[in-house]
């Protein structure tokens, strides 16, 4: 039974749907107004993986992503640029769409737009005005906070805790803690006609609008990162909540923001498992203090497009998944190089795999089901091995999506793949027998059955030309070479210099009967 931890509850509950066997699922997307960088790809990437393992776990999944492309940023833009909002919104759209599809992020089913649905926006706003729970003023339209008394049940703030905007706005609300819903076009703004006059909409009746129209009054999961959830996310519940009745959403789920860090930590060993609950109280700073130290475009940081000429997704994808949703995310590229190397165990073990069966590690027909990819009781120890650590692996994964706990067993299965083709020689074609070789395909296909749920291995990894290893490759290849030749020429010392300074580079040299290869340590 998978169990998750719902920010309105502020505990962990059994995962029931409104709908028995079908989900929908919302993910606050971006405000289109500059290319995307590495904070933009948490939520998605961490949703998708909620999404992949619910449809592996026998769910009917509709994964919604919006696009903001109206808004006070886009419009400053914009006119910094010379340039209609549109064709900025449009530029940033496609930035964002190749991001995702660089990273792997492809089962989302709906991406809609805030003008998509103007219409609707301005009649439901109308709605929110005939039940007397907003009000027009000189052209503005807000929402009256004081007529819903559970305002602040999500983020646990009281409405007097709240402060309001300041300006002219403020002159123009009943409470200072009123919320925007219908903004009155300056001067030169794009807007839309309306009951008020022209104008455009507010940010947080878009989502409300836009979950609406694709999930329902009520639907399952609303995800989003911390800092989503005051104001954004809750006034999303006052607004939807008051003009449905109904609860907008059954569980919340809010992700760990990204900030930046310079400490290291030890991927693959057992604290990825740890879980957030576990970890001591000063281990998860609060939602303000993430918010003040997250990454975003205005503290600088680098479009995601540059960092692909450094990191492969996959690696990308691995490290935003090491860590439990929940919890904040210490960024650096030492991190992510860390990462890298500790990916080595998995692509050294398809090149054994490859070796050793005939076969490559991604044409494997894995399991699409948890049900499909059990395994039938073996007096294989290995098999047994095997089968306890996917146990594992779904366990954490059914508390709360643990993606971190998760990636510590992908590790142990793959030391035990690396270990059984070691301790059984099976690099050696005379110790290859039927039976050894059905335990480690087997072994294999359930590696890429979890990898797969993941979003991880689906495919060779490519290397940018621009990346280092474009050049690391073919210098590597030479020194392979060079040693080989004064090995022949029974120049043994040079050719343990060759290996030794390799090894001092995290180079592992190893030789088999067919040539000599090499991994990273």
């Amino acid at each position: 039974m998978i169990h998750v931890h719902n920010t309105m509850s502020r505990t962990k509950e059994p995962f029931e749907t409104v709908e028995p066997g079908k989900v929908g699922m919302y993910l606050c997307g971006p405000t289109v107004y500059k290319p995307s960088h590495i904070g933009h790809m948490v939520g998605p990437v961490i949703f998708d993986t909620v999404k992949r393992y619910l449809t592996y776990s026998g769910y009917d999944v509709t994964f919604v992503i919006n696009i903001t492309d109206v808004d006070d940023k886009l419009i400053n833009e914009s006119n910094a640029r010379g340039i209609p909002m549109a064709a900025v919104a449009s530029e940033m759209t496609e930035d964002y769409m190749r991001n995702l599809n660089a990273m792997g992020v492809d089962s989302v089913d709906h991406f809609p737009a805030a003008t998509e649905h103007m219409d609707n926006i301005i009649r439901f706003t109308n709605d929110l005005v005939e039940k007397d729970f907003a009000y027009e003023s000189e052209g503005d339209v807000y929402f009256d906070v004081a007529k819903f008394p559970e305002y602040g049940k999500l983020s646990g703030r009281t409405i007097d805790s709240v402060q309001g905007e300041g300006g002219g706005m403020a002159s123009r609300k009943r409470n200072p803690q009123d919320f925007a819903l219908w903004k009155k076009a300056k001067d030169g703004e794009p807007s839309w006609e309306s009951p008020w006059g022209p104008g455009r909409p507010g940010w947080h009746i878009e989502c409300s609008v836009m979950s609406r129209e694709i999930l329902g009054e009520t639907f399952d999961i609303h995800g989003g990162g911390l800092d989503l959830m005051f104001p954004h996310h809750e006034n999303e519940v006052a607004q939807s909540e008051c003009r449905h009745g109904v609860v907008m959403a059954k569980f919340w789920m809010h992700n760990g923001l990204m900030a930046a860090a310079s400490e290291v930590g030890k991927l693959g060993g057992r604290k990825t498992t740890a879980k957030a609950e576990d970890a001591p109280a000063d281990a998860e700073p609060s939602a303000d203090e993430q918010e003040a130290a997250k990454i975003s475009k205005s503290t600088g940081a680098s479009a995601f497009r540059d960092m692909l000429v450094n990191f492969s997704p996959e690696s990308i994808r691995f490290f935003l998944l090491s860590t439990h949703y929940r919890r904040p995310i210490a960024f650096s590229e030492e991190r992510i190089r860390e990462v890298e190397t500790g990916l080595e165990a998995f692509y050294r073990f398809f090149k054994s795999y490859e070796r050793v069966t005939g076969e490559s590690f991604y044409s494997i027909d894995a399991p699409l089901t948890r049900e499909a990819g059990d395994i039938a009781t073996s007096e294989c120890d290995f098999i047994t091995q095997v089968a306890e650590l996917r146990g594992k692996f779904l366990d954490s994964m059914d508390d709360d999506f643990n993606t971190g706990g998760a990636v510590g067993e992908l590790f142990d299965i793959v030391r035990a793949l690396n270990k059984y083709i070691g301790d059984k020689q099976l690099e050696d074609e005379k110790n290859v027998t039927d039976r050894r070789l059905d335990a480690l395909r087997q072994g294999a296909k359930t590696l890429r059955e979890l990898g797969l749920t993941l979003g991880l291995f689906r495919q060779p990894i490519e290397v940018s030309d621009a990346g280092g290893d474009a050049l690391t490759e073919p210098l590597i290849a030479l020194l392979i070479e060079l040693r080989a030749n004064a090995r022949k020429a029974k120049d043994f010392a040079t050719g343990d210099l060759i290996r030794d300074r390799l090894a001092e580079l995290g180079i592992v040299l190893e030789d088999r009967a067919g040539g000599t290869e090499w991994t990273r340590a």
